[in-house]
C-alpha cells in the first residue's frame, strides 16, 4: 500500500510541478518537453511581466489571462502564427453540465483581462461548427475577448464565424486600447465587436461566406459615446470567397438598447473584394447606422466606393484618425511601428 501510494506521488509530481515562485519564463509544450503541457498551466505559473513561450501544437482548453497577470506574453516560439494554436469550441448556446448555457462572452477560448499583454505568432480559434449542430441556435462562439488596456497582437491569428474576436473594455466608462499589427482575422457575423479602441494595422480580414445574403457583417462595434476613438482598420485587406454585394462593413451594436453605445468605426486605406455592399452599413436592432460614427477613407479594391451612404473623411480629418491618436491615450502610448 505504501509503494502503491509512493508511485502514484511520484508520477503526480512528474505530471504537474509542484508550485512554486512564479517565474518570470516558462515553456509550455504538448509532448512533454517543456515545463508545462498545458497553456493555462503556464499562464498560472508566470508572474506578472513574465513569458509563456509555446512549442508548435493545437492546444483543445479554454484558456484566461487574469487582470493581475499585468504584462504577461504569450508566444509561440517558431515565429508562424499557424504552428501554436489554442482552441475550443463552446458557442453562446453551448449547455454547461448544469443545463445552463454559455452566453456569448462565456464562450471565448481566450479571455485576456490583463493590462500590458503581448502575444505573437500564434492562433486562437474557436471552432464551433453550426451545421453539427443543428440544435443550438445562439450561435455566437468566440476566440479572443479581451478586456484589457495597452495590449498588443503581432503576427496573431484569429479563427470563428460569429462573433470571431471580442474587443472590450473592463467596464463601461473604461478604456481599453489594444493594437492587432499584420494579423490575421476571419468570419461571418459581427466578427470585430466590443466597445475597445482597436486598431487593426495591415491586417488581413477574411469575410466568410455563409451562402446568404447578407452573409454578414465586418463589425459591431459598440464605443462609448464620449470616446472619439472605436475600431480602425488601416493598411489593410479585407478578402471574401462570398457572393458580390453580400457583406456589410459593420453595423452600430447597441448592447441592452444602451443608447449611449454610439459605434465609431474607420476604414481607411485598406482594399475591400467585390463581396462588400454598394451601401456598406446598416442599421442593428432598430439603431440607425446614420447615428453612429461610421467613415471611410481613400479605400481600393472592387469593394470600394463613395457616396451618400458611404461617407468618408477629408483628408484634414484623417490626419486625426490614424493608430497614433487611436492608441495615445493621455500617456502617450505609441506600439506602432
Amino acid at each position: 500500500m505504501l509503494t502503491t501510494l509512493l508511485v502514484a506521488a511520484t508520477l503526480a509530481a512528474l505530471v504537474s510541478p509542484p508550485a512554486g515562485p512564479a517565474a518570470a519564463t516558462v515553456v509550455v509544450a504538448k509532448d512533454g518537453s517543456g515545463t508545462y503541457t498545458t497553456v493555462q498551466a503556464g499562464i498560472d505559473a508566470v508572474a506578472a511581466g513574465g513569458t509563456v513561450s509555446i512549442k508548435p501544437g493545437t492546444y483543445h482548453e479554454v484558456i484566461t489571462v487574469p487582470a493581475a497577470k499585468t504584462g504577461v506574453t504569450l508566444r509561440g516560439t517558431t515565429g508562424k502564427a499557424a504552428d501554436v494554436v489554442v482552441d475550443y469550441d463552446n458557442a453562446s448556446g453551448t449547455k454547461k453540465p448544469d443545463g445552463s448555457t454559455y452566453g456569448t462572452t462565456g464562450s471565448a477560448t481566450a479571455t485576456i483581462a490583463a493590462n500590458g499583454f503581448t502575444a505573437t505568432a500564434l492562433t486562437f480559434r474557436n471552432s464551433f461548427d453550426r451545421k453539427a449542430h443543428p440544435e443550438i441556435t445562439a450561435t455566437q462562439a468566440v476566440a479572443v475577448k479581451t478586456t484589457g488596456d495597452r495590449m498588443v497582437f503581432d503576427n496573431v491569428t484569429f479563427l470563428g464565424h460569429q462573433d470571431t474576436l471580442y474587443a472590450d473594455t473592463a467596464a463601461v466608462g473604461t478604456t481599453g486600447r489594444q493594437y492587432y499589427r499584420n494579423c490575421a482575422i476571419s468570419g461571418d457575423v459581427d466578427f470585430l465587436f466590443g466597445r475597445a479602441t482597436a486598431v487593426f494595422d495591415r491586417a488581413t480580414i477574411t469575410a466568410l461566406d455563409r451562402g446568404s445574403n447578407p452573409n454578414g457583417y465586418l463589425t459591431a462595434a459598440s464605443t462609448r459615446r464620449t470616446n472619439p476613438y472605436g475600431f480602425l482598420i488601416v493598411g489593410s485587406r479585407v478578402l471574401s470567397p462570398a457572393a458580390a454585394s453580400s457583406f456589410y462593413l459593420g453595423r452600430p451594436w447597441h448592447p441592452g438598447g444602451d443608447v449611449d453605445a454610439i459605434a465609431q468605426v474607420v476604414i481607411r486605406d485598406t482594399a475591400l473584394p467585390a463581396a462588400i455592399k454598394a451601401a456598406p452599413w446598416t442599421d442593428m436592432s432598430g439603431f440607425s447606422w446614420k447615428d453612429a460614427r461610421f467613415f471611410e477613407y481613400r479605400n481600393t479594391g472592387a469593394g470600394a466606393g463613395t457616396g451618400t451612404d458611404r461617407p468618408q473623411l477629408t483628408a484634414a480629418q484623417a490626419a486625426n484618425f490614424t493608430a497614433q491618436r487611436y492608441l495615445a491615450g493621455a500617456d502617450g502610448w505609441n506600439p506602432v511601428h
